[in-house]
């Protein structure tokens, strides 16, 4: 089943078209990357899901049925500009959030203390936002985004400006969410991010989707039908017409086969000989190659 669907939609600024026929879906309980470079018409297409805008034309398909005015309290956004209130006191924002987001006042004062407790930040209740550091900023921003228990979460840029143990703090509540139930839409430019937790993903560029799908389907989709080899022994110097060596060094090689079955027959001729394989593996493209690649050819086509 899809969380979100969007269909055929559209939205021009003047004469830039933004957004220009989009149409994916995301699955429900997944973590979803919606990529594209600068641009390419991510964060109108971000303000259109979350109603700040309405589409020109298409349809936004949210749990079920078209975004309407009771969708937004199902959506959970943290903008890539933090939008906290610097003078505010850090529980008084909590709560006033909260609660334009719809909770009462006893299920954001519980929701609070959990979430303050969880992140260890108990002391930091009445210090206020311009008190904070850049990286504790950021957690609150978090707990704003998620304090009503979205079904859709989307998060522009997450990770940024963050050192390596609240990055991976963010991550683990990120996987914990979506264990929970919730689709995560992330934005993102750093691919090896969308590699290591995205399940989905989306390329958007000059306003049009090129490219979705499963991570895995779309990094198979690109494969070149490269193999890496690791041995011990001889091999040797002559290879089948239907190889081609790529790169070779000791004890490693890295060969291109002209359909994948020949890198078995292959991997069959040097064990026959005797050789040893440490190591087989076949060698797919990183969402990042695939990112230049894609892009690249579309603004060549333009």
């Amino acid at each position: 089943m899809n969380i979100l669907e969007i269909n055929n939609v559209h939205k021009q600024y003047a004469n830039h078209k933004a957004v220009n026929g989009v149409t994916f879906s995301v699955p429900e309980g997944c973590i979803f990357g919606l990529l594209g470079p600068n641009g390419a018409g991510k964060t109108s297409l971000i303000r259109i899901i979350t109603g700040i805008t309405k589409a020109d034309q298409g349809d936004v398909i949210l749990d079920g049925g078209k975004l309407d005015a009771r969708h937004p309290s199902k959506i959970g956004y943290m903008p890539e500009e933090r939008g906290l209130y610097k003078k505010m006191k850090v529980a008084e924002h909590l709560m006033y959030l909260a609660r334009l987001k719809g909770m009462s006042k006893p299920d954001a004062s519980n929701a609070i203390n959990h979430w303050m407790e969880k992140f260890d930040i108990n002391t930091w209740r009445n210090k206020k936002v311009e008190e904070l550091s850049k990286g504790m900023q950021q957690k609150i921003q978090f707990i704003s985004t998620v304090i009503h228990q979205p079904r859709v979460l989307i998060l522009d840029e997450p990770f940024s400006g963050l050192d390596p143990i609240n990055a991976n703090l963010m991550k683990d509540e990120i996987y914990e969410l979506k264990s929970k139930g919730t689709s995560i839409i992330l934005s993102t430019h750093r691919m090896e991010q969308v590699e290591e937790i995205c399940e989905y993903m989306v390329l958007i560029n000059q306003g049009e989707n090129v490219l979705d799908g499963s991570v895995t389907e779309v990094k198979n989709r690109f494969k070149e039908n490269l193999f890496k080899i690791k041995y011990k022994g001889d091999l040797p110097d002559s290879l089948p017409n239907n190889i081609k060596e790529i790169s070779r060094k000791s004890g490693e090689i890295v060969i291109q086969v002209q359909d994948e079955k020949d890198s078995n027959s292959y991997l069959d001729s040097l064990i026959r000989k005797g050789i040893y394989i440490q190591l087989f593996e076949e060698i797919l493209p990183s969402v990042n190659e695939i990112f230049i690649n894609v892009v690249g050819e579309t603004k060549a086509a333009v």
